[in-house]
């Protein structure tokens, strides 16, 4: 799954205490009072409803990243249209400044009209070159009216613009909280199935989590000898593999990009940044970029995508195996491409 600097809160025992008591309530929520003897789940059930609470959680990161993305954006935008109108109200503070020296120039220099004054004076001449540099303060007045209206018009655009920006911001911040609370709470619910379970059936439950040997690269994964790398299209598609190979053992935390942390759109991202390529965050945008190709024409550094909703992504390897974030309590592995009902590729370019 696919944020920045912002990261679940890790659970305190306090929280763990309860996230026990949850579990029991859930189990007998969800698989009935074991006081009626009725049958208590099998690891294979719960599996198969830890799964899909899983890919629920995944889904909801992927909105949830796309969201975050939107809020970052928005309030990158607004923080810009505030500093251009503290500008603009700094240019219209300058322009009134200069209408008050003109009006008091103009009030300095109040007499009777101008037939007069030049009837009544002893200089014509002088009068002259006076009236002239009036004429010239009223064509500056002009002027900077002008200015003074088209700066108020920019400053009421830009107030304009700052307030949709805001709105956009407040409008994603709240699609952030709800997709957050849809991902803990499937996360609890799982977490409260596993937690009903003996810790033998636990690790039948978990399934390929538990197996090593997915999460443990050769040493011809990591490009020693002849390795799917040769078969990459593109050095920087080979680049973009061995960084997923590095990432192999990390954590998965919903939201992170990295470096100590992945979700699945991030670390797909990640790797091909690694690479100079620039991928968006989501999942449901990153099927989108660069070229699709055909399950049976995939290479090494393609993405591969899982589910009808496209919540999940994967780096191709070669074999029939990627590495992925797979959620939760499950690090960055190597996987066979065939354990998720797969949903189409993409080679970046």
């Amino acid at each position: 799954m696919a944020s920045h600097s912002r990261r679940p809160r890790t659970h305190s025992r306090g929280t763990a205490a309860l996230a026990v008591a949850l579990a029991s309530a859930a189990s007998v929520g969800l698989f009935g009072e074991s006081a009626r003897g009725e049958p208590r789940p099998t690891p294979g059930t719960v599996r198969a409803k830890v799964t899909e609470l899983y890919r629920q959680a995944e889904e909801a990161t992927q909105r949830y990243d796309g969201a975050e993305q939107k809020a970052d954006a928005a309030r990158a935008a607004v923080a810009d249209l505030q500093d251009e109108l503290a500008r603009r109200t700094a240019r219209l503070n300058s322009t009134r400044d200069t209408l008050g020296t003109i009006a008091a120039a103009q009030y300095r220099s109040g007499a009777p009209g101008p037939a007069l004054q030049l009837a009544l004076s002893s200089d014509p001449d002088t009068y002259l070159r006076q009236a002239g540099a009036l004429d010239r303060l009223g064509s500056r007045q002009t002027a900077v009216l002008t200015r003074l209206a088209g700066e108020r018009r920019d400053i009421e655009q830009t107030r304009a613009e700052a307030g949709a920006k805001l709105a956009a911001l407040r409008s994603a911040e709240h699609r952030l909280a709800a997709y957050k609370r849809a991902v803990q709470s499937r996360l609890r619910q799982a977490r409260a199935l596993l937690a009903a379970l003996t810790p033998p059936e636990r690790a039948a439950a978990a399934g390929s989590d538990g197996d090593s040997a997915r999460t443990r690269p050769s040493a011809a994964d990591r490009g020693t000898g002849r390795t799917p790398l040769d078969s990459a299209p593109s050095p920087r598609a080979a680049q973009a593999v061995a960084f997923a190979y590095r990432a192999v053992g990390l954590p998965y935390v919903w939201g992170a990009t990295g470096p100590h942390a992945y979700d699945c759109s991030g670390l797909a991202q990640a790797a091909w940044r690694a690479a100079g390529v620039s991928l968006p965050r989501t999942t449901y945008t990153q099927i989108t970029a660069g070229t699709r190709v055909p399950r049976s024409r995939l290479l090494p550094g393609d993405l591969v995508f899982f589910y009808t909703g496209v919540s999940h992504v994967g780096i191709y390897v070669g074999g029939g195996r990627m590495i992925h974030a797979p959620h939760p309590g499950a690090p960055v592995r190597v996987a066979p491409v065939s354990e998720m009902p797969f949903a189409g590729a993409t080679r970046p370019a």
